[in-house]
């Protein structure tokens, strides 16, 4: 049954709004400081505690971001940024933190070194150091320590995945991927032999690469629960030899694991369908917020 005219008028003009809108900021993302666009254009109202120390180091920094009026203990979302682990700063990705916050979560953005001032697997000592930080500190800021989500977007998601599947990293400071609620990759590269980029080589120490950097070769029952989720036309990191792959890999294990594949998204707008602006491109704010809030057994945690 069609609309009535009225109604088939005001459809697309809803449309041409967004199209328009997403055809400037989209045209903005190729000028200077796209991401500080998109922050400018993604409203606040989180609570920000900016520039926390989780270690020593200058890049061992993070942000916390909270909802305004929470109330009880909220579930912790842990994010890493991407930027082939060699570019990338917390406060260009404020824009996820005020938008996971406004879905009743409490949100860490954290820096890790990158190349060439370090190489593989110093960032993901870093990652590990922010999350047990987040599991000791995080309650003052509303946040539940054992409600703990790691996520990422790109080289993020590698750090992420890597922290909830290889024990060795989080071993570290004294916690174990068991004390992860789970985890939540974005486009993440988890399955990359042989490095075919030039420019990612010697961050992983090409031609000598550990076979166990893979985050699939950490793929067991015990994993945490996954969200997956890839740019179906993603030509930077290819979804099916790495999320597909990972995915099956965990299902084979009998591990819990979500995956989600978006056909309007680039790889770079997979992670900026997450600010205001773009929020219509995909559905990735509301895949990730009914995985953090959905119930236990959704997750794979028994009661």
């Amino acid at each position: 049954m069609s609309l009535p005219e009225h109604k088939t008028r005001r459809t697309w003009r809803t449309w041409l709004a967004r199209l328009t809108l997403a055809g400037s900021v989209i045209a903005l993302l190729g000028a200077c400081s796209p991401l500080g666009i998109i922050n400018g254009l993604t409203p606040g109202g989180a609570r920000a505690f900016t520039d926390l120390a989780y270690g020593s180091l200058p890049r061992q920094r993070l942000d916390v971001y909270a909802p305004p009026n929470a109330s009880g203990p909220l579930p912790v979302v842990v994010f890493f940024y991407g930027g082939n682990w060699q570019s990338g700063s917390r406060t260009d990705y404020a824009f996820v933190g005020r938008m996971l916050a406004r879905r009743g979560m409490v949100v860490v953005v954290a820096d890790y070194r990158l190349y060439p001032e370090v190489r593989y697997p110093d960032f993901l000592l870093d990652a590990a150091q922010s999350v047990a930080w987040t599991r000791r500190n995080i309650a003052p800021y509303g946040g539940d320590p054992d409600r703990i989500f790691v996520m990422g977007h790109s080289a993020g998601a590698y750090n992420a995945a890597m922290v909830a599947l290889d024990g060795r990293w989080l071993g570290r400071f004294g916690m174990t991927p068991a004390m992860l609620r789970g985890w939540i990759g974005l486009a993440g590269p988890y399955n990359f032999l042989p490095i075919e980029n030039p420019y990612t080589r010697p961050v992983f120490l090409y031609p000598d690469t550990p076979q166990d950097s893979q985050p699939i070769r950490h793929a067991s029952h015990a994993a945490p629960p996954a969200l997956l989720v890839a740019a179906s036309r993603d030509e930077l990191v290819n979804p099916s030899t790495n999320t597909g792959a990972l995915a099956a890999r965990l299902r084979e294990q009998g591990a819990s694991v979500t995956e989600k594949s978006f056909d309007r998204v680039s790889h770079e707008t997979l992670v900026a369908s997450l600010s205001a602006p773009l929020q219509f491109l995909a559905p990735t704010l509301d895949v990730i917020d009914a995985f953090v809030h959905g119930p236990r057994e959704a997750l794979g945690v028994p009661r």
